[in-house]
């Protein structure tokens, strides 16, 4: 899974178990929200300095991941 296991931790004893950019308490829905409202990368490593580049696309591939698993009906 390459960086996805280098870039994201679940632990129950951070975040209540909430898939996080390993070494934060970032958890990765908050990048994703970021990167659907319209932020960009450079925004997003702004305004969570402890983020490394990286850790963005990884985000975005676990949740990619996730949704090969789950679906949402929509209305």
């Amino acid at each position: 899974m390459g960086l996805i296991d280098e870039r994201i931790s679940v632990d129950q004893k951070v975040c209540h178990g909430k898939a996080c950019i390993k070494g934060t308490r970032i958890m990765v829905p908050v990048v994703l929200d970021n990167l659907a409202a319209g932020k960009s990368f450079e925004e997003i490593l702004q305004n969570y300095p402890s983020l490394d580049v990286d850790d963005i696309p990884a985000a975005i591939a676990y949740g990619a991941l996730l949704s090969k698993e789950r679906t949402i009906a929509l209305p």
